[in-house]
Order: structure tokens, then C-alpha cells, then sequence
């Protein structure tokens, strides 16, 4: 008989609606009845593409024995860490600050009233491997909580108290400088692997905004080192076991310092700032492997994780038939089954596939040594195989809609569609706002997520600041007005519903959210930018399209606290330092008057995209649209001679107005 998490939308909660347990989701009637009963909370985190999550409810959770412990003596509450991002970020708070680690699935024993007072990760059923096994820390912890509750609420207190330090509010008087740059630059540089690439040993996580970050730095001060930095990581993850050679598109992240075996799960956030960075560096560059991977990785996501309404899916799981990376694996035989032995022998020695195998008796495909023709040789011999490989059974997909990780993946398409002129991708962007516009709204409120027709859940910073940034790179692509109209209304209600002044900073969860037992306010980037971090960066790009100061000076003060992290800690600052790099810098305004998608506006947008211009605003509009009246970089200006006409502004100063795509990219290179 299914227990309550049958009526919830979540794939991840649908998953666990069978076990055994008397589950709950998040939400007034468990913690109602754990008050009334004096029962301590059971809190149990994950997603659903999370292959050790699997492993505890097949364990313990499908346990009767472990079971009946649960229902006896907790009130047992099962969370969408991807849905409730902030349940997610205090209760890991928690469980870092008692353990020093922390990961998912997450288990937490909570007072009745919400309060923390032990809490680990994976448990396995019995004791093993150093770990106490999760029917001991059950039995435990209720004699504890019977037996000792002082001990308990002295535990809560002190734990809090932890919890609120570990986001620290900084007066943040010092001036914000590229110095601060400079300082990140040095300690990135001291952790960079320079053999493999990436930062540290393993497990290896591809950190696409420290790559960005960077990028940045070699740009803004001609740093080579800085970009071979950037390339050697690009190129070693491009090669490795961590992308889909088939299929396209990147896992989640490597287990071993040589990126080649990983955890086989696809998350869309991971996809969408690595296809961004890795056109970038494209921009940068112009290497043709940066471009391939752009066009697989976006490839991939329109074929594997789109909806039919426009949305972008999730996450795609790491296990099929009970097996992690089974679908993604191969053996020498299997290889020539689909291609013969002369044109298979050929393919497994390019890449890597042996009779012993890299993984578990099996090939991950990988490439040694790359070679540009090779590549295009054995072009038809993937897309065979990939068709082999549709034949097998898939891993499980997450057919969640997050309004924040779409703001990220239709930045990514909106990006791509221009600067590598692939309509396709642009409609794929477009297809996503309109979605997003109509479908995951209360009224003006955003939601966060989407599934089976119905959204639910109010928005949190980071679904309005990643929207808001997904938005402006619409805009950009399109020079539809619609878009960048939704882009200043959504920042003026992200301001209204996250900003606290008396702090000065953002909270992760609005005014209307429901009460827990902090305000939780995440500021690190990890693997995806904080909504701070992302606030403060499309804050300063809305300043300079609306003129309005007082954005500016939000996302300054933003900006000042987090100085010691830039400086100390920048791997975990991506993202702030671009920000930072955008604040410090002098970015290019640009204006295009012009008919949307007439030749004479496309060759002047291709000029803005054909280069890596990171510090640079874009606004346009159609000679009779009135949709920007109003906004100070469109206001007064006109088509010249009947042509789509670019104007470029930097410093308070202001080049000639030109049609000419050449003239335009001389005064962009300045």
C-alpha cells in the first residue's frame, strides 16, 4: 500500500511512495503530528539522479525490520532537495557543522519544532566500513531523545548558534578593486592541477564559473597562464570519460584526478554553464573542439531533455537496471557487433576500449590522444553506435521543470543560437520563456517547479536571478523588447521579495515564504551560482540598461561583504568574481536599432557574438517599437540611412553610430 508521497509530483518522492515507511512530504501535517506526539523528526534528503540515494532506500528504506523503527518511533519526512533548495541548504548547514562534511542523501533528527540535533549522510543497514549502521542510530537516538532531552536542547542551541555563523554578514567597507582578482587568481593557480587539469586531485567537479572567472582574468590582463589553465581543463573534460562520447552532453562529475570515471548522472545545470563556457572559450580561442562540444552538449538536451511544451527536464539518472553507467559503458565485442572488426578495432584503440576494461571489466570511452581527423573519421561510427545504444534500457529522467536551472540552460541556448547561428537553438530559448511565462506563474509570483501540467512551489532568489540572466541573454539573441521588459519587472520583484535592507543582503526565500527555523541565505557557489551571487551580477546589467542607481548600489553592497571569499576561497566564488570582473571593469553598452531578424541586424549582431565579450550590455529594438521607451541606451536613437545601426558606449562616452559589421567590430576590439 503506497504511503503519503503518492499524491506528490516530485519524481524523486514518487520514487519512495512503496517503501515501507510511513513517509511524509514537507509540510504543516508532519510537523503537526511530530509536536502532538512528541516524536522527533526523521529527515531524509535527496534527488532523484543520485546513485547513494538509491542504495539507502533499497537498504533500508525497502527494510521491513528498519521500517517498523521508523514508523514506531519517528515521524518520518522525505525531501526534493531540488524542489526545496532551502530545506536542502539548513539542514546541510547542520550537517557539516556537526560531521564537516556533507553530501546526499542527507539524514537529519529534528526536535519537534524543526531543530537539528544529529545528522550524517549515507547510512548503511548494519555497521560497516566504519560507518554505524542506520537500525543502531535509529534505535540509539530514540533512547537519547527519551532519556535525555537537556542533552538535546543543549545540542539544538549550540548547533544554531553554529549554523547562523556559518554565513557571516561582513561590514564590507574595504573598496572593491582587480586586486581582488589578482589575490583569487594566485590561490586558483596554486590549486590547479597542471597535468589533468581542474582544481585539486579527486573527486574532480567541473566548476564551470571558476573557469569563467578565469577566462575573465586572462582577458583583462593578458595573462596567458590564466588560459592555459582554462584550455587544459576544457580539453581534458571534452576528451574524458566524464563526457558522453556518444550521446553528448556532461555527468556529473569525476570520481578519479584524470576526469575519466564518473558519477554517470546528467544534471541540466551542469549542462548549461559547461555549453556556455565552453562557447566562450570558443569565442576566445576558436577552437574547433569547443564549438563541437557546444553544439553535442545543446544537441543532447533538445533531443533528451526537453518537453514537448518547452521545458527543460532535470536530471537523467546515473543507474539503469540497478547498475551505475551501465548504459553508458561498452565492450570491445559490443563495439564490433555494430561496426565490424576492422573499422571496430580502429574506434577502440581512439578511444580506450579494451578487453580488461577502465571500469568494472568495461570501457568508459575516453581519448588519449586526440586527433582532429580521426575525429571526423569516426563521426558516422558514433552515431551508430549511439543508435546501438537507444536499443539498451535507459536510466530513469526527472521530468521536473525548475525555474532555475531553465533560466541557466535558456541563457545557454539563447547564447549559442547567435553566436553560432543556429536558429534552432534560439527557438529552443524562445519555446522556454513562453513556457516559463505562462505555465510556472501564481499570478506575478514566480514558482519553482513544473510537472505533470501543474506548478507549485513559491520562487526562491536563485529561480528569479538565474530567470532574470536567462532573460537579458534572450534578449540579446532576439532583440525582442517582450523579453527584456520581463527581465527589469523580474528584478524590481526580486529586489521587493528577497532584498533586507537592515541586513543589506539577499535572503535565499521571500517575505511570503513559510517560516522554518532560520532564513537560510547561501552565498557560496557550489555547483550552480548562489542566488546572491547571481542576483548581484544581473543587478549590475540591469543598472546599466535602466539607468536605475539604485540596483547598482544593491549589488555593490552584495558585492563588499564577500571580499574575503573572492580573495581566501575562490572556488567557491565563481561566480562572484564575475561579477566583480563586470563591477570593476568598463563594460561596453551596445545598442542595435534595427529590424529583429532582417540581414542588416543579424551581421551587426553576429559582430557583438563573434568575440568573447563578457563585460558588455545589449539592448535593441525594431525602428518603430515602443515597448523600451524610456530606457536611457535605446532612447533617441535611430536607424542611419534606412540601416540597421549599432551604437557603442564606454566610459560616458559614446563612439559614431555604425551599419557597417566591419567598422562595428573595430570600434568592439578597442
Amino acid at each position: 500500500m503506497p504511503n503519503r508521497l503518492i499524491n506528490e509530483t516530485s519524481p524523486y518522492l514518487l520514487q519512495h511512495a512503496h517503501n515501507p515507511v510511513d513517509w511524509y512530504p514537507w509540510g504543516p501535517e508532519a510537523l503537526e503530528r511530530a509536536k502532538q506526539e512528541d516524536k522527533p523528526i526523521l529527515l531524509s534528503v535527496g534527488y532523484s539522479a543520485c546513485h547513494w540515494c538509491h542504495v539507502m532506500e533499497r537498504e533500508s528504506f525497502e527494510n521491513d525490520d528498519i521500517a517498523a523503527i521508523m514508523n514506531a518511533h519517528y515521524v518520518s519526512i522525505k525531501v526534493d532537495r531540488e524542489e526545496r533548495p532551502d530545506i536542502d541548504s539548513i539542514y546541510m548547514s547542520a550537517v557539516q557543522a556537526l560531521s564537516g562534511q556533507g553530501g546526499w542523501p542527507m539524514t537529519v533528527f529534528l526536535t519537534p519544532d524543526g531543530k537539528p540535533f544529529y545528522g550524517g549522510t549515507y547510512f548503511p543497514p548494519v555497521d560497516r566500513g566504519g560507518l554505524p549502521g542506520f537500525s543502531r542510530v535509529l534505535e540509539t537516538l530514540v533512547g537519547v531523545y527519551k532519556d535525555k532531552r537537556e542533552d538535546i536542547d543543549q545540542t539544538t542551541e549550540n548547533l544554531m548558534r553554529r549554523m547562523e555563523d556559518m554565513t557571516p554578514v561582513s561590514d564590507g567597507l574595504e573598496p572593491l578593486t582587480a586586486d581582488i582578482m589578482g589575490a583569487a587568481f594566485v590561490v586558483l593557480a596554486g590549486n590547479h592541477d597542471d597535468k589533468h587539469g581542474g582544481m585539486g586531485l579527486q573527486p574532480k567537479f567541473p566548476q564551470p564559473m571558476v573557469q569563467e572567472a578565469l577566462l575573465r582574468h586572462y582577458l583583462r590582463t593578458g595573462d596567458r597562464g590564466a588560459l592555459e589553465m582554462v584550455e587544459l581543463t576544457l580539453d581534458k573534460m571534452a576528451l574524458g570519460g566524464i563526457y558522453d562520447q556518444i550521446g553528448g552532453g556532461f555527468h556529473r562529475y569525476s570520481t578519479d584526478t584524470f576526469w575519466l570515471v564518473p558519477h554517470f548522472e546528467k544534471m541540466l545545470y551542469d549542462n548549461a554553464l559547461l555549453a556556455r563556457l565552453y562557447l566562450h572559450a570558443y569565442q576566445a580561442t576558436g577552437k574547433p573542439l569547443y564549438k563541437r562540444i557546444v553544439e553535442e552538449t545543446l544537441d543532447y538536451v533538445v533531443r533528451e531533455m526537453t518537453d514537448g511544451s518547452g521545458g527543460f527536464y532535470s536530471t537523467q539518472d546515473a543507474d539503469s537496471e540497478g547498475e551505475e553507467g551501465k548504459f553508458f559503458i561498452w565492450r570491445p565485442e559490443q563495439i564490433f557487433e555494430v561496426l565490424g572488426k576492422e573499422y571496430g578495432e580502429r574506434f577502440n584503440a581512439y578511444y580506450d576500449v579494451k578487453i580488461n576494461g577502465n571500469f568494472e571489466g568495461h570501457s568508459i570511452l575516453n581519448v588519449k590522444d586526440y586527433d582532429s581527423e580521426m575525429e571526423l573519421l569516426l563521426s558516422s561510427a558514433r552515431a551508430k553506435l549511439y543508435e546501438a545504444r537507444e536499443a539498451r534500457v535507459k536510466p530513469d529522467r526527472d521530468e521536473k521543470i525548475l525555474t532555475a536551472w531553465n533560466g541557466l540552460m535558456m541563457a545557454a541556448f539563447a547564447e549559442a543560437g547567435t553566436a553560432l547561428e543556429r536558429q534552432d537553438y534560439t527557438d529552443a530559448a524562445l519555446a522556454n520563456a513562453r513556457f516559463l511565462r505562462g505555465k510556472v506563474r501564481d499570478g506575478d509570483r514566480l514558482l519553482r517547479t513544473h510537472k505533470d501540467g501543474s506548478a507549485r512551489l513559491k520562487g526562491y532568489l536563485e529561480d528569479y536571478s538565474f530567470l532574470i540572466e536567462g532573460l537579458l541573454a534572450l534578449h540579446e539573441a532576439t532583440l525582442e523588447g517582450e523579453w527584456l521588459q520581463e527581465a527589469v519587472a523580474l528584478g524590481h520583484a526580486m529586489v521587493s521579495l528577497f532584498w533586507d535592507a537592515p541586513l543589506g543582503q539577499f535572503y535565499d526565500t521571500g517575505t511570503d515564504h513559510e517560516e522554518l527555523v532560520m532564513r537560510p541565505r547561501d552565498v557560496q557557489d557550489n555547483a550552480i551560482p548562489s542566488g546572491n551571487s547571481m542576483a548581484a551580477t544581473v543587478l549590475l546589467k540591469l543598472a546599466l540598461v535602466t539607468g536605475d542607481g539604485d540596483l547598482d548600489r544593491l549589488a555593490v553592497e552584495s558585492l563588499r561583504p564577500m571580499r574575503e571569499l573572492m580573495e581566501r576561497y575562490p572556488t567557491g566564488a565563481g561566480q562572484w568574481l564575475c561579477a566583480l570582473d563586470f563591477y570593476v571593469s568598463s563594460p561596453k553598452e551596445i545598442a542595435i536599432i534595427g529590424e529583429p531578424g532582417s540581414s542588416d541586424t543579424s551581421g551587426l549582431l553576429r559582430e557583438v557574438f563573434r568575440s568573447y565579450i563578457p563585460n558588455r550590455v545589449l539592448v535593441g529594438r525594431g525602428p518603430m517599437d515602443d515597448t523600451l521607451v524610456g530606457l536611457p541606451l535605446v532612447e533617441g536613437r535611430t536607424m542611419l540611412g534606412g540601416k540597421a545601426t549599432a551604437y557603442v558606449c564606454r566610459n560616458y562616452t559614446c563612439e559614431l553610430p555604425v551599419s557597417a559589421p566591419e567598422t562595428l567590430a573595430k570600434q568592439l576590439a578597442e
